[in-house]
């Protein structure tokens, strides 16, 4: 078997392992439509998962042989603009104002730097300068998974750190970390190998606290938004879902 038929396999399966990852929050978005109103959901995560996924597909498109990374960060994109796009339709005045100013901001952003490199670069330089951005991107949101492990461990409870999407994230990062020491890219490497490190030290966390009984806590914002833990008998609120939305992104 040949490297780039290898590599095509590798990035398939990559893929489909972002596909399923990028499709997880529909429920949590469904919620928001039949309630039609975003609660204390954040638009934040979203919003810059959004402008990774730009970075990314402009990273795919410039280098060679990258489609299978512009294919997947360009759905990745088309999926957080549809959920910041109901985000806005549901939210309040003020949350709605709020989410369009950042999103404006973040897309005038990746606008100047597409304009910027495009124009004002050679290949190798471009590329070199897209992927250094990339990465960077993709490791600061790292902050999210590590506020969520604090989460159980503080709680003694998984109910904040759902195991199909922590099984997902751990698959995506370890399919992705293989693809970047497949096609030697240093720039996919660092940011897909934390992921699929994190991956697995989220699937020890959550083998060792899935039986525990959960620890009453107060509504302290360890993340991006105060999550209350439900009373006995009622069923968790969407809202605990959006402990994880930095994670919904190629981790590469």
């Amino acid at each position: 078997m040949t490297t780039d038929l290898l590599a095509l396999l590798v990035g398939i399966l990559g893929n489909i392992t972002s596909s399923l990852v990028f499709a997880s929050p529909l429920v949590t978005f469904y919620g928001i439509i039949k309630k039609r109103t975003t609660e204390s959901f954040s638009p934040v995560p979203y919003i810059t998962c959004m402008l990774s996924q730009a970075l990314w597909t402009y990273y795919g498109i410039i280098k060679p042989k990258g489609l299978i990374i512009a294919s997947i960060s360009g759905v990745g994109f088309i999926f957080m603009m549809c959920y910041l796009g109901i985000f806005v339709i549901f939210a309040s005045m003020p949350n709605r104002m709020y989410a369009l100013k950042l999103l404006t901001l973040s897309l005038t952003s990746f606008v100047a730097l597409f304009l910027g490199t495009f124009f004002g670069s050679h290949d190798r330089t471009r590329l070199t300068i897209v992927g250094f951005l990339c990465a960077i991107n993709s490791v600061c949101m790292f902050a999210s998974p590590l506020c969520v492990m604090k989460k159980v461990i503080t709680t003694k409870s998984v109910e904040f750190m759902p195991f199909f999407l922590t099984l997902s994230l751990f698959a995506n990062g370890g399919t992705w970390a293989t693809y970047s020491i497949i096609v030697r890219d240093l720039f996919m490497g660092v940011p897909s190998g934390l992921g699929f490190l994190f991956g697995v030290a989220q699937l020890l966390l959550y083998f060792c606290y899935y039986k525990k009984i959960p620890k009453e806590v107060n509504d302290t914002k360890l993340c991006f938004e105060p999550v209350k833990p439900p009373s006995k008998g009622q069923q968790p609120s969407m809202e605990k879902l959006e402990e994880y939305p930095s994670q919904i992104q190629i981790q590469f």
